[in-house]
């Protein structure tokens, strides 16, 4: 395990020497709050004009900003998972250090742990960097911050089960472009899966509702920890990860 760590922190360090980290914390959060301010304008006009009104209709923060705002922010991260993984094992085929990481008496599982939960930390913190919003929502509001907690973890939990696609799909190409690119189209793809259980309700259409990732996460959106959900981003975890090594098994192979 010790060598898993080594690996992780080369990872974070090789992010953080690039402009890539701060470029992608700064459109984060900048995005981010681009979200958050406007909704909260939104739901301050609205509220506002219904007083006016004499309107007295219930207006949640949880459902009309939180779980809204969580939402575009799933969206949003599909272009940067893209950007977090495309250098992970494209890079090291490119500069030909692959073989040695190949040859190397560290084993795969290793290396793959290390460099897939760079990638998930770099995200959590990313995720953490947007909370300084909600430090003023829960300052001059009233939210329940459990709904909120549970959202975060959702949102990691996508992440972090698209960021193991990606993983694997950076060890199939030494050009980081076309990696970027093949994740994103992925990504999106078990994304929007979920489209066709809105007109559609056999078998087929049911089966690729649940193998999207949309679909899991709108429990977390509303504050509600199922573990069904749970286990399903757990699972395709895995699966990236599973495949990730049979590749660089393959790599080991040839070398």
């Amino acid at each position: 395990m010790r060598n898993m760590w080594v690996i992780c922190r080369k990872e974070l360090r090789s992010y953080f020497v690039s402009p890539i980290a701060y470029i992608l914390f700064i459109m984060f959060a900048l995005i981010f709050g681009w979200f958050f301010w406007n909704m909260l304008g939104a739901f301050v006009f609205y509220s506002m004009a219904a007083q006016m009104r004499g309107e007295m209709f219930p207006m949640n923060i949880n459902e009309q900003i939180v779980r809204q705002l969580l939402g575009n922010m799933n969206v949003i991260g599909l272009f940067f998972i893209p950007i977090m993984t495309m250098r992970l094992f494209a890079e090291e085929k490119r500069n030909g250090t692959i073989e040695l990481l190949a040859t190397s008496p560290i084993r795969d599982g290793e290396v793959i742990l290390g460099k897939w939960l760079a990638s998930v930390f770099l995200y959590a913190a990313m995720l953490l960097l947007t909370g300084l919003n909600f430090v003023f929502l829960f300052k001059y509001g009233n939210p329940d911050w459990k709904p909120v907690a549970v959202g975060y973890l959702g949102m990691l939990l996508q992440a972090a089960a698209m960021l193991a696609i990606g993983t694997f799909i950076s060890t199939l190409t030494k050009n980081q472009i076309i990696a970027g690119a093949a994740t994103f189209g992925v990504c999106l793809l078990i994304f929007v899966l979920g489209w066709v259980g809105g007109y559609e309700s056999s078998t087929w259409a049911q089966v690729l509702t649940y193998m999207s990732v949309t679909t899991h996460m709108e429990s977390f959106a509303k504050g509600v920890l199922d573990s069904k959900d749970a286990v399903y981003y757990l699972t395709v975890i895995f699966l990236g990860l599973f495949l990730t090594a049979r590749s660089l098994e393959s790599l080991r192979w040839r070398s």
